[in-house]
């Protein structure tokens, strides 16, 4: 028979708000409650009569309450198939209870974990018997309700309205939800553990206007109020978040004052200066062009005359930690105009690319280098200065789609050749459109993303002006490329870390 009537339920929870209607509900039906611990204590208050746990199992909660239900009492009344006559013999035998509804949530390790919390603190807060429970009431909704979370109480109050009787449909419903509640909890723990922090989380899915384009539909899962606070425009697209998150990721890398222009996931302006305005300008000087329509992010406090020069542009987006009131009256003249302050925050350590059938899984790239980290090859050695720019150039170049050639000088970009099938069509690219913008390369530094197997792209760099290149090395052709730089006076480092980014 699909209706079955509830008369035994357990109910052992961490979250109690929600629960007295049904409760209530659950006296007035006559239904047999067991607890456990702080549960007993607050049903107890609100007039219920509790059976205590320990008294079934003849346990009592050990391991400071670690194991609590774990007992074959608990999981035989959850488990026993009521159709079955082995498993009805066997309760009768064992005095073991049907145990109709259990109401179980778990330890709130998300949140533990967002607290800060110390690790022994945060193991603690990894659920054993509310998950177990849990999954076994779920695999006998047959005969079992389920209720997993504080989000289910009121559709468990709604049903309990009328009787204590359920259907097989509204089981299986309970039961569905519940799986996903287990689902989503052992991502969070695996996420903890593999240090991605990253978990599909339900309640954190967002509907977006539409996706890249706009006959995709696109959504965002996860809580981006946890990251930025928008104090102004539009709601953030598809695209503006690919944006906002190749920009986060890039001024990331940088502790100088320094602004960043992006479109489509690339830097087209970076420059690091003393004065925030002077970033700025040198920044959209990079690419004007380009600039349009862009993501902007900086790593300090936009004041109002970085804001007067700023408001010049039309730009979707602007990241910063904080704005003045002047900079945010002057910001925000623009309706659509998205304003984000970027909260302190850490982001996951491990990435994911969905292809195929399945998911790429990878550590992020967090590797950057530093002059110490720079090797010389060759006879000529860079001067302080052009060290400087070098990582400046190597950090960027982290940052920009390969095939990629970052081209800079006096800490700012002046152009890259990015996303290009061959290293020589990314330089000559690059070449071209810091002329365009009137640059002048003569002392200008060469970033690539990876080794070069032949000198070509030095020998077009020097015949440029660029003197100073950094490369990650490990050609097996690496001597021809030194040898060039040693035979026409230019400076070459190699890092060993190759900044791929497909």
């Amino acid at each position: 028979m699909s209706e079955k009537t509830i008369k035994n339920a357990l109910i052992s929870v961490f979250h109690k708000e929600g629960l007295e209607p049904i409760v209530k509900q659950l006296i007035k039906h006559g239904v047999n409650i067991y607890s456990t611990g702080g549960t007993q204590t607050y049903l107890e208050g609100l007039g219920a009569t509790v059976l205590p746990v320990e008294e079934l199992t003849s346990y009592p909660s050990i391991l400071g309450g670690r194991v609590k239900t774990l007992h074959p009492k608990v999981f035989g009344g959850i488990l026993g198939r009521r159709e079955n006559e082995g498993d009805l013999k066997q309760l009768e035998e064992y005095a073991i209870p049907e145990l109709d509804l259990v109401i179980v949530d778990l330890y709130p390790f998300e949140d533990t974990v967002a607290s800060g919390a110390a690790e022994a603190d945060i193991i603690e807060k990894i659920d054993i018997g509310g998950i177990s429970l849990i999954r076994a009431a779920a695999k006998n909704f047959k005969d079992v309700v389920i209720v997993p979370s504080e989000n289910q109480y009121a559709a468990l109050s709604a049903l309990l309205e009328n009787s204590a009787s359920t259907t097989l449909e509204q089981r299986k419903q309970f039961a569905t939800a519940a799986f996903a509640v287990s689902s989503h909890y052992d991502s969070a723990i695996l996420g903890y553990f593999s240090g991605s922090g990253f978990s599909h989380q339900e309640k954190g899915t967002k509907a977006l206007r539409y996706g890249e384009n706009p006959h995709q539909s696109g959504f965002f899962h996860g809580d981006i109020n946890a990251l930025f606070e928008q104090l102004h425009g539009k709601e953030l697209s598809y695209n503006n978040l690919l944006d906002v998150d190749a920009a986060v990721s890039l001024i990331g890398d940088f502790d100088e004052t320094t602004f960043a222009i992006l479109k489509h996931n690339n830097a087209c302006g970076l420059a690091s200066r003393p004065k925030l305005v002077d970033a700025w300008k040198a920044a959209l000087a990079g690419d004007p062009v380009s600039a349009f329509g862009g993501v902007l992010i900086t790593n300090v406090e936009v004041d109002a005359e970085t804001a007067s020069e700023m408001n010049d542009l039309f730009f979707e987006v602007v990241i910063a930690p904080s704005y003045s009131k002047e900079a945010l009256e002057i910001l925000g003249q623009k309706k659509n105009r998205v304003i984000l302050i970027q909260k302190p925050c850490k982001f996951p350590k491990r990435q994911f690319r969905s292809l195929l059938n399945g998911v790429l899984e990878q550590d992020k790239d967090l590797s950057t280098q530093s002059a110490a980290d720079m090797s010389p090859v060759t006879d000529n050695k860079p001067s302080s200065e052009q060290y400087e720019d070098l990582v400046f150039a190597n950090k960027l170049v982290k940052h920009t789609k390969s095939n990629t050639i970052v081209l800079a000088k006096n800490k700012q970009l002046l152009a890259s050749g990015c996303g290009m099938t061959s290293r020589v069509d990314a330089l000559n690219f690059a070449i071209t459109k810091s002329k365009s913008f009137n640059f002048d390369l003569n002392g200008a530094v060469m970033a690539s993303d990876a080794f070069f197997p032949f000198p070509d792209c030095v020998e077009i760099a020097h015949n440029q002006g660029i003197n100073t290149v950094v490369q990650p090395g490990g050609s097996i052709k690496d001597s021809q490329s030194i040898d060039y730089c040693n035979n026409n006076g230019m400076a070459m480092v190699v890092t060993g870390v190759r900044h791929f980014k497909h």
